[in-house]
């Protein structure tokens, strides 16, 4: 049963990528009406937000913390959603670890993609939007999938030949979809467990 369906509030979760403890440096205010800041990633669907931080809490870059709702907030006190190019330079540079993290650590989600993956239009489909992968490996894949679901992966490198780094590709995905947003399909960014399967354009 989804959050949804229980009555609970949907809680967004992020992860810090960097935290800013005399505020951020484009705030006019004065030093002492500055609260600390930072930048973190949604843990599900990946989305950006700058957020400001409770100052009697102290934070590590990796902490995790509730952006949404405002009433399930416990550490952040504010939170907005910004673009790749928004971020500072520290928080780019942490990203990339941080979104490999994410997608090792949530493996069956990820492996799940690869079994679940549909067609977009008559020529695309959703596993071509993957960086390296082309009508063969994508075939390779879907005729490997109609047999038996890849529960790893591991198992998609054993099985797929060709197929080397599964989770690296995705990560190469996922980060491509942040950096760029004019891209046209969006495939993990902005997008939460069970979204997959919707309308992609």
């Amino acid at each position: 049963m989804s959050e949804a369906d229980s009555g609970e509030p949907d809680v967004r979760r992020a992860v810090v990528l960097d935290y800013l403890a005399h505020g951020l440096s484009d705030d006019g205010r004065p030093q002492y009406a500055k609260s600390p800041a930072g930048y973190a990633v949604g843990i599900e669907d990946f989305q950006l937000y700058q957020v400001a931080f409770d100052e009697n809490e102290r934070l590590t870059i990796g902490s995790e913390v509730v952006v949404e709702p405002p009433a399930e907030r416990d550490i952040v006190t504010e939170a907005h959603r910004v673009e790749y190019g928004d971020l500072s330079s520290g928080a780019q540079s942490e990203l990339e670890y941080v979104v490999q993290d994410l997608v090792e650590e949530h493996e069956q989600r990820f492996v799940d993609f690869y079994n679940d993956a549909q067609p977009i239009t008559l020529r695309l489909h959703q596993l071509n939007l993957l960086p390296g992968i082309g009508k063969k490996l994508r075939n390779s894949i879907l005729d490997e999938r109609k047999r038996k679901p890849f529960e790893s992966f591991e198992e998609l490198s054993d099985r797929v030949s060709g197929l080397h780094d599964p989770d690296e590709i995705l990560v190469e995905r996922i980060l491509e979809e942040l950096r760029d947003d004019d891209l046209k399909y969006q495939t993990f960014v902005g997008r939460r467990e069970g979204e997959q399967d919707q309308n992609q354009a």
